[in-house]
């Protein structure tokens, strides 16, 4: 079975505990080096580009959520625009986990509570839904929109599966189909990792079967894993980190178990300075992505 999307993440930008002693120093995003690496992306065979733009843009529909490192949005139109023009899907990419450790979702402040997060919390899904509705609207996304939704310590089984529910009913009210992260690779590996492993691997038997999941493991690969998401009958893709023997490798579990995506992944900020590790990888490791 051929791998019908097979593309490349990149970032606007991204909150994790990595980025955040950097972003009272962070950069703007480059738009210039995102539209050079797209014909690189597509001599390695990709057809897929999601953008992770958390609050690395100008909302207009809620220009109090900009920073010192926000471009305007207009830019990922003409990003976006540039992709398709050569063959490329393109997948806007938001995170809503909520975790007191990873702070995937501090990107929505001050729409934001790191303690009492459930008090604001119908203000929190208005927000979402506009910026949802925003990033649609200027990058025109022809089949999905990624919800995030990795390494979520705070929610409950039935808040995790709610939130998901809700976000993807939003998504779908705009012709989508909603993409997660699906973290059970990780289960018993780290106490820290268990949490969320454990959730996202029991949230399969209660969310709708049309989101697309997203495996990440890059030092291990998991064949039964791909079966077991695909059998239970979900759309699977996976991200095989960025050596060309885990690309192999994942490419085969993906192939022999009913997979149907595969996305690089390099969790660094698309801007110059990181214009040469970006192409590399493209480089070594995206010719196993070439249908």
């Amino acid at each position: 079975m051929t791998l019908q999307y097979r593309g490349m993440l990149i970032h606007v930008t991204h909150i994790d505990p990595a980025w955040l002693p950097h972003k009272d120093r962070e950069e703007p995003f480059d738009l210039g080096v995102a539209l050079d690496l797209l014909p690189v992306m597509v001599s390695c065979g990709m057809n897929t580009l999601i953008v992770d733009v958390e609050d690395g843009v100008e909302y207009k529909s809620h220009p109090e959520m900009k920073r010192h490192y926000s471009v305007p949005i207009g830019q990922l139109q003409i990003l976006a625009d540039g992709a398709r023009g050569l063959g490329m899907d393109v997948v806007p990419k938001l995170n809503f986990s909520k975790s007191g450790r990873n702070l995937h979702d501090m990107w929505m402040k001050p729409h934001w509570d790191h303690v009492s997060w459930l008090k604001d919390i119908d203000e929190y899904y208005r927000v979402a839904g506009d910026v949802i509705a925003e990033l649609v609207d200027v990058m025109q996304p022809a089949k999905f929109f990624h919800i995030g939704m990795d390494e979520d310590h705070y929610r409950s089984l039935d808040q995790y599966v709610d939130t998901i529910e809700t976000l993807r009913a939003k998504v779908l009210e705009l012709g989508l189909r909603a993409v997660v992260w699906n973290d059970s690779c990780h289960y018993m590996k780290t106490q820290i990792a268990q949490v969320h492993a454990d959730k996202c691997r029991a949230a399969e038997e209660h969310i709708s079967k049309d989101i697309v999941h997203i495996l990440w493991d890059y030092g291990r690969v998991h064949p039964e894993i791909v079966k077991r998401v695909h059998d239970r009958g979900f759309e699977v893709w996976a991200a095989p980190g960025q050596t060309p023997e885990f690309v192999r490798q994942w490419r085969e579990a993906l192939e022999q178990n009913g997979g149907n995506g595969m996305i690089m992944t390099h969790w660094i900020k698309c801007c110059e300075r990181n214009r040469e590790d970006l192409t590399r990888l493209l480089e070594t490791a995206g010719p196993g992505y070439r249908a």
